[in-house]
Order: C-alpha cells, then sequence, then structure tokens
C-alpha cells in the first residue's frame, strides 16, 4: 500500500492522544507520546486482542487483556505472554497532518 493516510491534523492530536485508523483492512493504532508519534497495528501477537486501549508506560504498551507489553518503537514484544513482535508503521506530518502508512508489503 503506497497511500499515506490523514490522521489528524496535528493541532487537534495533542501528546499524551492516540487515534485509530484502517488501512486497507488493517487497524493501526497511532500515539502521540510527548511531541514524536508512533504507530503499530492494533493487534496484540498474543491472542489478537486490540491494543489501542492498554495502558502507555514511557515508549511500551500493555495488552488490556492479558498484559503482555510491545515497545512502540520497534514492536518488540517486551512480555509475556507474548512472544511475536507486532507491526509499526511509518508516520509522517505533511502540511500540519498526520499520516500514516502501510508499508508491509512495498516491493
Amino acid at each position: 500500500m503506497d497511500d499515506w493516510i490523514d490522521i489528524a491534523s496535528a493541532n487537534d492530536f495533542p501528546p499524551g492522544t492516540r487515534r485509530t485508523v484502517d488501512a486497507a483492512g488493517t487497524q493501526i493504532a497511532v500515539f502521540n507520546i510527548g511531541g514524536t508519534y508512533y504507530a503499530i497495528e492494533d493487534l496484540c501477537s498474543h491472542e489478537a486482542e486490540t491494543l489501542s486501549e492498554g495502558t502507555i508506560t514511557g515508549l511500551e504498551i500493555t495488552c488490556p487483556a492479558h498484559g503482555a507489553r510491545f515497545s512502540l518503537v520497534d514492536g518488540a514484544a517486551i512480555s509475556a505472554p507474548a512472544y511475536e513482535p507486532i507491526s509499526t508503521f511509518p508516520v509522517r506530518i505533511v502540511d500540519g497532518m498526520v499520516q500514516v502508512r502501510d508499508d508491509r508489503f512495498d516491493g
């Protein structure tokens, strides 16, 4: 998928907030952590639970269902019961708009 998807105006997406978007069937969660944006697939690798409502601590998110922790930076699984990483996605700001794209299948 080559298309960037608008998430929100950077002015309407302050630090400490999160948004989700559907990118061609993939749910992506975007987080503003201290003015830096991170995007992950909104799906826990342990049991396919939604991650976006999990607790954020530093640059980690905790799955609200089973407590697995993941890095928002690179998607690494940090604690059991998850052992597989989650997907992360590029985020950019263009003309004041926060955008994300699913680049997993780029050739």
